[in-house]
Formats: structure tokens, sequence, C-alpha cells
């Protein structure tokens, strides 16, 4: 099967590449942000107008700007992506003139002698139309596309052009579903390192800055026939020690990218956990619903430590609210054990999508009313007499009773392990329901 084409987003910051982005896709997947550098990593997702089918790719601003931190490796990036794509989209700023500079990448970009489509973006009245002839002259351009990406203003006209230049596909796709692995923990852990590793290729932006990621990125995998959709966060921190509003905005998006993956796999620095933001970010975890993978990261730099250092022990007496989930020690830097992270992500993925058969379920509660009776909150004695399964992902049970009270929370975490145990429903948390019999 031949690779989906490739349409990259160009443009200098703040001309609305990301806004056009989300418009073409029709979701918004690209963050936006009213300060120039929102955008660093480049972001790619599946576009699909018409009959055509095709990477879309947003990119961060193709420009050197000297008080941006990283403004030279995005723009690397950039340009790689432009490199790279079978059609480009130059986004122009229709509020203001056209720059000196924005002429010379232009010209650059026509050097590459790829088909391209210039769009005169935030044109959100007609009058504006006026000052394209300045446009044309200075680029002599034969075509120019001006729209409005944050209302919808001519973009069927631009789609339209995009979908006629865009090579013919022939055959019908088949769609697989890739399974979706968060990356999330606090900053400075080694997220964007781990993906590199994983992908054998720099493909994130990683420096000891904090905040360095600020748009949850996709990347894809390919493991044993299995595609992984590998998602990079920004590093997650309370928001009142956030001073920059584009890493704000970071930080809310990586909050909700937890819940839209199939996976979470959260990184924690092994030279110094679990600290307290490492346990908010776990508990986001378990209070999604999601599988989750420990991963400790930077394991190299234990040393001689590593021997002695009982990580696991650790682990459950300060998270052992999410017990459950299985550890692992990993370096970046190294490689090792990285791949691991993969497998384990199945393995939980599986285990949160298992069913079990009523009776043995049943079988389980004969047992546990004999040898450790239900108590509720009051500490009475709870007579439980049916249990079954009513969901997965996360694993759900109902337990009925004549008169149901709220278990005691120390007799429920018991409940749970015991039933984890029993049917080996481990990576996944549990969820317990009581209601009248």
């Amino acid at each position: 099967m031949k690779p989906l084409p490739q349409v990259a987003i160009v443009g200098f910051p703040n001309v609305g590449k990301s806004t056009l982005f989300n418009r073409l896709l029709g979701q918004r997947k690209s963050l936006v942000h009213s300060q120039p550098g929102m955008t660093r990593d480049t972001v790619s997702a599946v576009c699909s107008i018409g009959e055509k089918t095709f990477v879309l790719t947003d990119t961060g601003g193709l420009a050197d700007t000297s008080g941006e931190p990283l403004s030279q490796a995005v723009f690397m990036r950039a340009w790689k992506a432009a490199r790279q794509a079978d059609l480009v989209l130059l986004v122009l700023d229709g509020r203001r003139e056209l720059l000196p500079a924005e002429e010379e990448l232009y010209v650059a970009l026509r050097k590459l002698g790829k088909p391209m489509l210039v769009v005169l973006n935030k044109m959100d009245v007609e009058t504006q139309h006026a000052a394209m002839g300045d446009y044309y002259n200075r680029l002599r351009l034969d075509s120019l596309f001006p729209v409005s990406a944050e209302h919808g203003r001519n973009i069927d006209v631009l789609e339209e052009e995009l979908v006629r230049l865009l090579p013919q596909q022939t055959g019908g796709m088949k769609k697989v579903e890739p399974l979706r692995l968060a990356i999330v923990g606090r900053v400075n852990v080694g997220k964007s390192s781990l993906i590199n590793r994983l992908c054998g290729e720099d493909r994130l932006l990683t420096s000891p800055v904090p905040g360095t990621t600020r748009d949850s990125t996709d990347t894809f995998v390919l493991r044993h026939r299995k595609i992984f959709c590998l998602i990079d966060t920004a590093g997650i921190r309370k928001l009142s020690r956030t001073r920059d509003e584009r890493e704000k905005a970071s930080i809310l998006r990586a909050r909700k990218t937890i819940s839209r993956a199939d996976v979470v796999c959260q990184i924690l620095d092994a030279t110094e956990f679990p600290t307290r933001q490492d346990l908010a970010i776990a508990h986001l975890a378990e209070e999604s619903g999601k599988p989750l993978v420990l991963a400790l990261n930077k394991w190299d730099l234990v040393g001689a430590a590593a021997a002695s250092l009982n990580y696991r022990d650790i682990i459950a007496r300060k998270m052992a609210f999410v017990g459950y989930a299985p550890v692992l020690t990993v370096s970046a830097a190294t490689g090792k054990r990285v791949v691991k992270i993969l497998d384990l992500a199945e393995q939980v993925y599986a285990a949160s999508a298992r069913r079990i058969d009523t009776s043995r379920l049943n079988e389980f509660l004969a047992w546990i009313n004999a040898t450790h009776p239900p108590l509720t909150r009051n500490r009475r004695n709870l007579k439980v007499k049916y249990i079954t399964q009513t969901s997965v992902r996360p694993p759900t049970f109902l337990l009925f009773a004549a008169r149901p009270s709220p278990l005691l929370p120390a007799y429920e975490k018991l409940f749970l392990q015991l039933l984890r145990e029993k049917f080996g429903l481990w990576g996944t948390p549990l969820r317990l329901k009581l209601r009248h019999s």
C-alpha cells in the first residue's frame, strides 16, 4: 500500500496555521493561542476531504525569532516537514503587509519544486480584499486564496483546489485503529526523549528547558504488526507556578489528553520520586479509569544505588492507590527496556477489556462472604447476595444486597485487591457499585 500524500502548513508565527489546520481537520487538535510560538513540534493527523485522504501537518513558525527559546530547532522541523510534503500551504496574515522575509520564504519554498498554495488568512471582511493586489505583484502569483480560518470563509474554495492538486488514490483503504498511549508526567522527566528513543530518531523537540513540549503530539510506531499512537504531552505542574499563558494552555490540554487515550504511561524520574506532583498526576490517571503503566526513567543515573533501591516498595507505600499498575525501570538515554513499555501497554489494555463469567464471580463472592464478610462504613456486616460485571474499560462490578450501604473504604480496597488477584486484572483500575437486590 502506498503511503498517504502529505500536506504541510507553513508560515511565519501567529499567521493562523494551527487555526487553519483545525478547520481543515474538522476538530480542535492543534493548540491555538493569541501569542506567537504556540506550536513547536509538528502536529500531524489523517485528514479526509471529499474522496481524498492525506496526512495534514501543522508546523511551528518558519522564522528565527531570537527572543523565543528553541526557535532554530522549531524552524528546522518546520522546514523538514515542507521538504517531505507533497503539497505545501503557505499561510500569510491578511491583516498586515507582506514582510520582506516572507517574500524570501516564498522564493525558498518554490525552489523545492513542490505544488504550493498561498493562503491569505484572517480575511474576515470583504473590504480587506482591496489590498490583495500587493500580494499578487510582489510574489508574482497566478492565484491567491483569501480565507478566514477562524470563521470558515472561503475554506471550501481552498479545499477544492487542495483536492485537485493531490495525487489520485487507487483502491480502498483499510482503517486500522492504533493503540493510543498517552505519555504523561511532570516537567523534565524525559517524556519526549522516551518517544524519540521508541521511534529510533529525533521526532520531538527536547531540551533541559522546562515546558519545551506545548502541544499534545501524536507519533505512530509499528511493532510486531501492531500500530501504537504515542501521545507526547506537556509536563503537568500546578497552574499557579506557571507564568507563560501558552504553557498553561498546554497543561490543560495534557490533562484532557488522558481522556482520549487507551492506555496511560506515567513517566517518573528515578532520581527523585515520587514527588507531590507525581502523586497528583497518578490520581488523574486513576480517576480517568484508563489502564496505567509506571515507567521509572533515568535509571542509568541511579548508578550504584540501583541495587539497594527497592522502588517497588516505595511505590507500594507512597502510591498505593495505583498499586495495580506494573512498574518498569527504563532509560531513554541508553534505550534500556524502553520498548517493553509497548508490551506492557498491550497487556494492561487487554486486561481492561476482560469480562469475567458471572458464575465465576459468584463463586468468588461465596468465598468472600465466608472468609472476609463485607463491612459497611458503620462497621456492620453487609450481606451481598449476587455480583455481576456490567462493563469494561474499566471493569465495573455490581453488588446486590438486601440493604445496600456504602462499604468501608478499607474493605472496598481489600475486596478489589482480592478480586484483582483472583482474576488477574492487573494494570487497570476497577470500579465497584452497590444496588438493592
